[in-house]
Parts: C-alpha cells; structure tokens; sequence
C-alpha cells in the first residue's frame, strides 16, 4: 500500500479462525485514504460486512472498542502496538510497516552524528522492522548502538505519552528515526542529550535543539500567563486509554488549596470550539494525551498545561524541573 504495507493475510486469516461475520477497522490518520481499499478486500475475499471508523484516532490509547461494542466481531486497529488495556470486542492490531528508502535521511543524520560515539536509536511503531538495519549502518560508521525496552513499549519505540525506553541510556546523542518534531522534543526534555531526526519522509536530517528552545520559550509564555488564572478547567478524556480521573481529582485539590477555582471537565474529543461555552475558565490542564498541550497550543485563546506546568505556574515545581507529561501503563 504505497509507502506502507499492511498485512491484509493477516487479517483474512484472523478473520476465518474467529468465523467473523462483521469486521470494524480503525486507522490513523496518515492511514485513512487505504480504509475502503481493505475493506474491500476483506469483504470480496471473506464475505464479511466491514464497519469503517470515521472518528479521528491518535494512538493505541484510543482504540473504538467502546464504540464498536455489539456491532462487530472483530476490530482491526491499523498502525500501532497494544497497551496493556482491556478492550471490550477482540482486536487486532496491525502494524503499518514503512517501505520506502531511509538511506537518505540516515546519511545526512551520520553528518551531525559524526561527534558522538555511544548512539541511543529510537523510532516508533510504523519504523520499528527498520532498527536491526538501521542499527548496521550504524555500527558500520563506527558507532555503538544503545537501546532499551520501556514499561509498555517495545525495545527503541517510544510513544507521543511514554519514553520510558529511553530513561537512562548511557549514550552521547539520540538518533530519531520519524517525522515531526514532537517525538524528538520529548527525547530532548526527558535526557537532555542532543537528538537527531532522521526524517525519512523528507529525505532529510535536522537537530532539534532549535525547535526545542522556540517550543521551551512558548510554553513558558502559556506558563506565566496561567500564573494569573483565577478558575481552571482540568480536562479528563473519556478515551480509557488517555483517561487519569485520579490525577485530575489531585490536580483539583492542589488548585483549591490555592484558594483557587478548579472543574473538572470530562471530554471524548478536545477541541477549541468545544471549550468556547466555558467562557468563565481562564486556563486549562489536559490529562488527556500530552500532544494537545504542546503540538495545538496555538489553536486555544486560553493558556492549555500538562500536569507538570500546571505545578510550575502554582510554585509547586522549579521551572528548571521541567519533565514532559506521560502516561505510563
């Protein structure tokens, strides 16, 4: 399938074993232009009625199993790993492997790596059948490779809430195979060690010392403007995989104790216009996933904290103590 493959055997042969009737896929977004492709296969080739997600998904944190509950047999979940949840309909999880030439992009990451001996090699999950090659290119250049397993993640994966795998490693530099940047930020505030991205979809290599001090500024700025908050909304995902109703009750009781305002606000999906009836509030913390703090700051009139900067702007942390939010599971 272009620049992935998805194992649609797999699947067909799930589907047989289970004597499936009706089959429910969930992609990502970067996946959702092969859904009707595979639901047609699936259907011509096994007989089975196919229910396609058309809600956003951002990770395996948030699998449409509660949604799909008495409608399907089986959901296929494209493109990430398991977590240790309970899932109310069996799923399968197909990894989306990328095809296409990281020689390129590793190429130019071995100019900025030319300084550093000891490596740590991290990805994620649609790179992860990449690591032993990748881990050759590197050994042939001199280097030695480091990684590690994480709690809840796969030996160099990290995920957008979890970088366990990378705690530490006794390395010089990371090197990041992926695309974006919030991936590589995360690395950089978790080890403070400098972190290359080899970025196979652009061909290129950067590092994210750069990004990471224009981002570092920014929240800063959401930091400081919070301190002035008077009534926070602390927002929990209904997502079981992004839910933590316990830490928002703690951060709850923390605002209080500073004879502030605090409510607690349950949602499915986090977007400015669905903030807009809380005219009231005058910050908010996000349980939910990490990324809506960070990567969709800009798209709020209203500073948006993780849990840790919430901590900073009420003198309960040291701004030098700066940790990225994750969800351990």
């Amino acid at each position: 399938m272009s620049s992935y493959h998805l194992d649609i055997q797999e699947i067909l042969k799930k589907i047989r074993k289970m004597d499936a009737h009706t089959i429910g896929l969930q992609f990502p977004e970067g996946l959702k232009m092969y859904a009707t492709s595979v639901a047609r296969q699936i259907e011509e080739k096994t007989g089975a009625d196919v229910i396609i997600s058309g809600d956003p998904c951002y990770g395996a944190c948030d699998v449409s199993d509660t949604v799909m509950d008495n409608l399907v047999d089986l959901l296929v979940h494209f493109g990430h790993t398991p977590l240790p949840l309970e899932y109310d309909v069996p799923v399968l999880f197909l990894e989306a492997e990328f095809q296409l030439d990281i020689m390129p992009a590793v190429n130019e990451a071995l100019d900025y790596l030319k300084d550093y001996k000891k490596i740590g090699l991290v990805t994620t999950t649609q790179h992860l059948h990449l690591i032993d090659e990748l881990t050759d290119i590197l050994r042939k250049n001199g280097k030695e490779v480091v990684m590690s397993e994480g709690k809840g993640t796969q030996k160099a994966q990290v995920l957008g809430c979890n970088f366990s795998s990378i705690e530490n490693l006794p390395v010089d530099a990371f090197l990041f195979l992926g695309s974006g940047n919030f991936h590589p930020l995360g690395i950089k505030l978790s080890t403070d060690k400098p972190v290359i991205v080899a970025d196979q979809y652009h061909n290129e290599a950067r590092d994210i010392d750069k990004f990471a001090d224009r981002m570092m500024r920014i929240r800063f700025a959401k930091i400081t403007k919070a301190r002035e908050a008077g009534k926070f909304g602390v927002i929990v995902s209904s997502k079981k995989g992004q839910n933590r109703m316990e830490l928002a009750q703690s951060l709850k009781d923390i605002i209080q104790r500073e004879g502030k305002q605090a409510f607690i606000i349950l949602m499915n999906q986090i977007t400015p216009e669905l903030l807009v009836p809380y005219r009231d509030i005058d910050a908010y913390v996000i349980t939910a996933c990490p990324r809506i703090a960070i990567d969709d700051a800009n798209i709020y009139d209203k500073s948006i904290l993780t849990p840790d900067e919430l901590l900073i702007a009420l003198d309960k942390r040291k701004w030098d103590e700066y940790v990225m939010d994750e969800i351990r599971y």
